[in-house]
């Protein structure tokens, strides 16, 4: 079995069958075909219900559509948590379209167009300033729409999140304004047309570690006290990102949640009573809707060579770029896989899951222990649902695209 113990508490086993939602895996790849990805939404708004009732009740939860941006799934979304963070005018408009208020949307990311400035001018919504330049063409902007720009500061902080899947800070980088610098640019901004909201301050993702979550958190905080003073109208929103992590592997730990909302509560207080009023915003993605989905695909053929066993299916790194390791990882390493309809069958062997692309980088599983199958059965990628679809090339070799559905 390539499922670890942490992760397969997430997902729904019946007699041996993976369920979601109410269908078993296999019925609803029979009724739409594979390849397939399946999104469960009750189990993204359980998440959302239990991470709510334990973070202070001040914090606002916002969700960062780049993680997974179908429609359907964003406008539920969009009855579930306090706001939304977009990074194109393409997540803005569906951030809109979810019934999300503008004021509770915020726009961040390097590269702005100036087309994308003026929507975000017009419609209302915070923008996280990621340079100096940037800046200015918002204040362009703003004249050219006839509306005062509602804007955070992006800060590039000193320090790094660390264990961190992504680093985001305690660098050189393309976002936000190096914290050194923030003071003056700060100065700059009270000078301008813009309304100054806040500041955003995001140290990295998928971390799974509570230790290093919290010192993070601990050192956004201070450094947005510090940087507060700059404000003459008082700090009034602060996105502390969010970085909290799903296990994919079989030595990962699910992340334990209580300690950082502790922590947070804490921050929160002390931070409240230097600052008074100030929204408080934690931006989640992948730890809403990873584990909430499931990529589906079916074995083509079972193919031998030179002592290895090849199952070729329908899917592949076209469809699931991150599974097959070509989005950021180092050393390739398995997402959790299993046989949809023998989750615990017997006897295992070892094979490889590939797909049916002309590269030898269309793997889904190497050297994984599975049930015995052929053509005809069905591979299910488990941790599916944040960073599979709309991060996968799907044009790569003209091949059709899997379908998507809400469940």
């Amino acid at each position: 079995m390539t499922v670890s113990a942490e992760v397969l508490r997430q997902y729904r086993i019946i007699d041996g069958q993976l369920f979601l939602g109410e269908q078993s895996a296999t019925s609803l790849a029979d009724t739409h075909g594979t390849p397939l990805y399946v999104y469960d939404a009750a189990a993204v708004k359980r998440r959302i219900e239990v991470l709510k009732a334990a973070l202070p009740d001040s914090l606002s939860l916002h969700y960062a559509i780049k993680a997974n941006p179908m429609p359907e799934l964003v406008r539920k979304l969009g009855g579930w948590v306090d706001g939304m963070d977009v990074a194109s005018s393409g997540e803005l408009k569906l951030a809109l379209d979810s019934g999300i208020p503008a004021q509770h949307i915020s726009f961040a990311g390097p590269g702005k167009r100036d087309q994308e400035l003026d929507q975000a001018v017009d419609a209302g919504v915070t923008l996280s300033v990621e340079s100096e330049g940037e800046l200015r063409r918002i204040v362009t902007s703003g004249e050219r729409v006839g509306r005062t720009p509602q804007i955070a500061l992006r800060i590039n902080p000193a320090f790094r999140l660390k264990a961190s899947g992504m680093h985001m800070g305690g660098g050189p980088s393309p976002f936000g304004i190096d914290e050194e610098r923030a003071p003056e640019v700060l100065e700059l901004a009270t000078t301008l047309p813009v309304k100054l909201r806040g500041l955003h301050i995001y140290a990295g993702s998928q971390n799974l570690s509570a230790v290093h979550l919290i010192e993070a958190q601990k050192a956004i905080f201070d450094l947005a006290l510090r940087l507060a003073r700059y404000f003459p109208r008082g700090l009034e929103w602060l996105n502390i990102g969010g970085g909290f992590g799903i296990p994919y592997f079989p030595a990962d730990k699910a992340l334990d949640v209580r300690p950082l909302t502790d922590n947070m509560a804490e921050c929160m207080q002390r931070f409240s009573a230097g600052m008074g009023a100030c929204e408080v915003v934690l931006e989640l993605g992948r730890y809403l809707v990873g584990e909430a989905g499931v990529y589906l695909c079916r074995v083509i053929e079972r193919k031998h060579s030179r002592g290895r066993i090849y199952l070729v299916t329908d899917g592949g790194l076209h469809h699931h770029l991150a599974a097959s390791g070509n989005l950021g990882q180092v050393l390739r390493k398995n997402f959790p896989l299993m046989i949809a309809d023998r989750v615990r069958g017997e006897p295992l062997e070892t094979v490889n899951v590939v797909g049916p692309l002309c590269t030898p980088l269309d793997i889904l599983g190497e050297s994984v222990a599975l049930p015995k199958a052929g053509p005809g059965d069905l591979v299910a990628v488990l941790q599916s649902g944040a960073y599979g679809y709309s991060a996968s090339p799907l044009d790569f070799l003209s091949h059709p695209p899997p379908r998507q559905i809400l469940v």
